[in-house]
């Protein structure tokens, strides 16, 4: 510890602020851990639909589908894309990993528009929700993933459903805002 004095008076001491979060977030793990298990179930049940479903389609049909899709939304150059995407992903050895990741992206949709579209129809009906709610959905939309996803792997563990529930907070805040804000401008 160096001198203190007047001209760097943070030598005298600091406020162990980061050590009682730990502490805090110990605490709550230690205390609450089968809650947070029986939160994650529904969350690991839905992972595991999409899973399986995506898995069982084979490559070809999930290449022909999406292609087409494509092409109806975006034009022959779009699918053309698409499609050469897919097939050099199963050509590198990649295609069960993106059916994971597409199982995550797919159960944190469900979940984020179950969570949205709710919470913005709410906001929308009652000014003083959405004043409560407002700085709740700026810290959501600022405050990056990887800030919140530690605590979130300590409370649930280290898997998917972590992703998920990271994907969800940060997906939700703007599905909120744009719910509450198209059903506001709607005329009476």
């Amino acid at each position: 510890m160096g001198k203190c004095g007047i001209l760097d008076p943070f030598e005298c001491g600091v406020i162990p602020l980061a050590d009682w979060m730990t502490i805090g977030l110990r605490w709550v793990v230690d205390h609450y851990r089968p809650f947070f298990q029986s939160v994650k179930a529904p969350f690991d049940l839905l992972l595991q639909w999409f899973g399986i479903a995506l898995h069982s389609v084979p490559p070809v049909v999930m290449i022909i589908v999406a292609g087409l899709a494509a092409w109806q939304f975006g034009g022959r150059k779009v699918a053309g894309v698409i499609v050469g995407a897919l097939i050099f992903m199963g050509l590198i050895g990649v295609w069960q990993d993106a059916m994971t990741t597409l199982s995550i992206v797919l159960t944190s949709l469900v979940v984020a528009v179950m969570l949205g579209i709710p919470l913005g129809i709410w906001a929308a009906r009652s000014e003083r929700v959405f004043v409560v709610m407002r700085p709740i959905l700026d810290g959501m939309q600022t405050i990056p993933a990887f800030v919140y996803l530690v605590p979130i792997v300590m409370l649930f563990g280290i898997g998917n459903v972590p992703g998920v529930i990271v994907t969800v907070i940060f997906a939700v805040a703007p599905l909120i805002r744009l719910t509450n804000l198209g059903i506001r401008q709607v005329p009476e």
